[in-house]
């Protein structure tokens, strides 16, 4: 196994302290690699991962997210599952007190999915 898979494997969701809690501030990342499996067939599904919070006494350590998002590339999961899956392990680690996550799908078969999870309607 080469070191990358290894890092991989190995990784969990790591949280920091928020050096400002006192502060609403928003965070935005955006994961444009993104790649899991599609249950059905098989075949590679690639999409552009966004996280957008208002973190509590916790951030996300930026290292740790790369390593579980690259988790996801030999997943057979839904569009739909993966999204809400990513969600509900940054809001489980972090309690931010806001958080979005948006699953932007490229198209298949002519088809574009964009999934959005959020803690606010």
């Amino acid at each position: 196994m080469k070191y990358g898979e290894e890092a991989i494997k190995e990784n969990s969701l790591e949280a920091w302290d928020n050096p400002c809690p006192e502060r609403d501030y928003q965070i935005e990342m955006s994961f444009p690699e993104f790649s899991c499996l599609c249950p059905r067939s098989g075949y590679p599904d690639y999409a552009t991962i966004k996280i957008n919070y208002v973190p509590d006494r916790y951030i996300v350590e930026l290292k740790s997210l790369k390593l579980y998002l690259n988790g996801f590339r030999d997943t057979p999961i839904s569009h739909e599952a993966a999204t809400n899956r990513i969600y509900s392990d940054i809001k489980d680690l972090l309690k931010p007190r806001f958080i979005e996550v948006t699953g932007d799908f490229n198209p298949r078969g002519n088809l574009k999915t964009v999934i959005k999870v959020s803690s606010k309607d």
